[in-house]
């Protein structure tokens, strides 16, 4: 019975798309008569409300704005100059070392924020100063940063793995 009604209604989908209705209105009325069918008028109802509500309200991709959040926090609290300092001490010494403080900077500040955007921002208040003042040129001091800042987007949790994950399950 549900395969041959699931038959029926895939062939309903490509008649309706054949006579010119857009495919999401297709799909979405014969799922919804498929589902009045199977489950009754109240269970239809409701699932059309729900999915309806999840579709734009995600309780899932909260943690977006969360993880905003928390960067901003760290970088009004200073977490980026500190950890900028910290890197710093163990490398500065070398050769390029402020270069590489950099980027190791952004690397753990941008496990932390879970944004590429917010590291790149934040570390370049601190670390363009910085290295302008000792003499590195503004080519490497920036493309330091920005090559640093897009570590965040590889290291989880990030925000774009978060939302990887959710879509893909």
């Amino acid at each position: 019975m549900s395969a041959a009604l699931g038959i029926v209604g895939f062939v309903a989908v490509i008649g309706l798309v054949l006579l010119r209705l857009p495919v999401a209105i297709a799909m979405g009325l014969v799922g919804y008569l498929g589902l009045t069918l199977t489950a009754g008028p109240q269970t239809s109802g409701f699932m059309l409300g729900r999915a309806t509500f999840e579709a734009v309200f995600p309780y899932s991709l909260s943690i977006v704005p969360l993880f905003v959040l928390m960067g901003v926090f760290a970088g009004h609290a200073g977490l980026s100059r500190a950890l900028y300092g910290f890197v710093a001490t163990l490398v500065g010494h070398l050769r390029g070392g402020l270069a590489m403080a950099t980027v190791g900077g952004c690397a753990i500040f941008g496990a932390v924020s879970g944004s590429a955007i917010a590291t790149a921002a934040t570390l370049g208040r601190v670390a363009l100063p910085e290295m302008r003042r000792l003499g590195y040129g503004d080519s490497l001091a920036c493309a330091s940063i920005a090559a640093g800042g897009t570590l965040g987007v590889m290291i989880p949790p990030s925000i774009l793995f978060v939302i990887y994950g959710l879509a893909t399950e």
